[in-house]
Order: C-alpha cells, then sequence, then structure tokens
C-alpha cells in the first residue's frame, strides 16, 4: 500500500492568512535538558486544516460534532491547473457518489510560502459549488487559502449542505496518475469551527 502526504509542514515561520496572529512554535527551555518539549501558539486556520459549518453559520458544527469515519473515503482529484476559477463543467464524466471527496488542483500550493499565496488564487465558481451540493459530497479539499472571498458565499453554501472544506492542501500534482482514491483527513479533535489536519492520500 502506498500512502502521500498532502500536508503543509507545520513550522515556527508558518505563512498566516493577512491580519492573522502570527503563529509560533517554539523549543521550552527545561531544567531537565535530557528531554524536549515545544510550545504552539496557532489560530486555527493556519497551513492545512478544516473548516466546520460554525465557521460561518451560526449555531453550525463544530469539528468535534463529526464523527471519525465521517473523514475516510473514496475521493476524486480534479485537475483545474492553469484556471483562474473552476467552473462545474470541470467535473464532468468523473463519476462522483455521494459521500465522496474531491480534492481540486489548481497547483497554487507550489506558492506556499510565497507573499502573493493569499491575494492572487483560483476561485471557486458559484456553480461548482452548487453542483457539489447536489452530488452530496461531504468534503471538498483545495490547494489554495480559500474557495472563494468576501461575503464568502460558496463557504456559506457548502455549509450549509454540510460540506467540510480543508483549506491549503499540499503536493496534490503527485496524485496525476491517481484520479481516484481513498482519503484519510484526521482533523485534532478542537471543540472549535476549524482543526489542524493531516491528510494522506492512500492509494488504490
Amino acid at each position: 500500500m502506498t500512502y502521500l502526504d498532502l500536508t503543509h509542514l507545520f513550522t515556527a515561520n508558518m505563512p498566516t492568512y493577512p491580519g492573522d496572529q502570527p503563529s509560533k512554535l517554539e523549543r521550552i527551555e527545561l531544567e531537565n535538558e535530557e528531554c524536549n518539549d515545544h510550545r504552539i501558539q496557532t489560530g486555527m486556520h493556519v497551513g492545512t486544516h478544516i473548516d466546520a459549518p460554525l465557521h460561518m453559520l451560526k449555531g453550525g458544527k463544530k469539528i468535534s460534532d463529526y464523527p471519525v469515519d465521517h473523514f475516510f473515503g473514496q475521493t476524486h482529484l480534479v485537475d483545474a491547473r492553469g484556471k483562474e476559477v473552476v467552473d462545474a463543467e470541470i467535473l464532468e464524466g468523473i463519476g462522483i457518489q455521494k459521500n465522496d471527496m474531491i480534492f481540486v488542483m489548481t497547483g497554487h500550493y507550489k506558492k506556499f510560502s510565497e507573499p502573493d499565496y493569499y491575494f492572487i488564487y483560483p476561485k471557486i465558481t458559484p456553480s461548482f459549488a452548487t453542483k457539489i451540493a447536489e452530488l452530496g459530497v461531504k468534503i471538498v479539499g483545495i490547494d489554495t487559502p480559500s474557495p472563494d472571498q468576501p461575503p464568502y458565499e460558496i463557504h456559506k453554501l457548502w455549509f450549509k449542505n454540510d460540506i467540510l472544506i480543508i483549506e491549503n492542501l499540499n503536493n496534490l500534482e503527485a496524485l496525476l496518475d491517481h484520479k481516484k482514491f481513498h482519503a484519510i483527513v484526521l482533523p485534532a479533535k478542537f471543540e472549535a469551527e476549524a482543526a489542524p489536519v493531516r491528510v494522506v492520500a492512500q492509494l488504490l
């Protein structure tokens, strides 16, 4: 069995969304130097993470409200490289079934450490978002910082349809020869609207 890690490494200099507090990852000084310990300070929407409905819907579900089996399943890779917008037509012929997951590959993940990463990126269209909801997809993953921009209508549409959103996926082009695979998407079990997530592709 082959596994591919699709998660950005969390580092001491982690890029953050403009306006968010910087994240910190630092070694704690210990009297007993025979062991190591680190301290982390971060918002939930840093690096590869997953958003739940509470992020933008009053009274919406938290990440901790979902059972663990929600984070496993058949997943389809959507190749959207070279597109400024991702429209519904790109889904034709994929064979998506209810409760599948979709990962949208734009190639933008390669700019993760660049200054314009959070400002200029491909966007999801309402037609794509609506089609995803109609198909009953349970999780959408993207290799950009967001599927949209304010007023975040795509976020809200998916959350109203109980669709979780993974942002800042990494290394999706490693899946080009595997357009269908199983994904393991395990978020930290925080009682919150989002959480850091380790995303792994299990190749069929």
